[in-house]
């Protein structure tokens, strides 16, 4: 699994111009999920992502984690996550797992970070066409990979 989160003052999720979920102070979670992926790499993830250091305490300095300002999550499935630009321009989506493999992982990363946030997390909806707007609180911007974790 791969993940791109960005601190946030607020984001939100439209679909066909209707707004689906939103959030206030906290992550945009920008999920790719492969077909090698699996509970291991959720539970890395959220682990993980619960408690990165990102946010500002009293003194300014990036010591908080989500859990310790109550932050909210939203969550975005993303297979771009995995493109392949070696050969020509158009990117290859081939490590990209096919919805049946990763939509159960996705609703699970999401179920699984809930239950740690004690709150639910917001999502997009797998497999459609998104608007995603957001304001970059920083700007901070991670980049994780379960596979490379050590």
């Amino acid at each position: 699994m791969r993940v791109v989160i960005q601190r946030v003052s607020s984001a939100s999720v439209s679909i066909g111009g209707r707004l689906k979920s939103s959030i206030k102070r906290g992550l945009l979670v920008l999920l790719g999920i492969e077909a090698a992926d699996n509970q291991e790499d959720i539970d890395f993830l959220v682990k993980k992502i619960s408690n990165l250091r990102i946010f500002p305490d009293e003194n300014g300095i990036m010591n908080d984690s989500i859990l310790e300002i109550d932050g909210e999550i939203l969550c975005v499935s993303q297979f771009t996550l995995y493109a392949s630009t070696k050969k020509g321009n158009r990117p290859s989506y081939m490590k990209a797992a096919n919805p049946e493999i990763a939509v159960p992982l996705y609703e699970r990363f999401c179920a699984d970070m809930s239950e740690i946030l004690d709150k639910p997390v917001q999502t997009g909806e797998f497999g459609a066409d998104m608007q995603v707007e957001l304001l970059n609180d920083g700007p901070v911007t991670i980049i994780i990979d379960s596979k490379t974790k050590e």
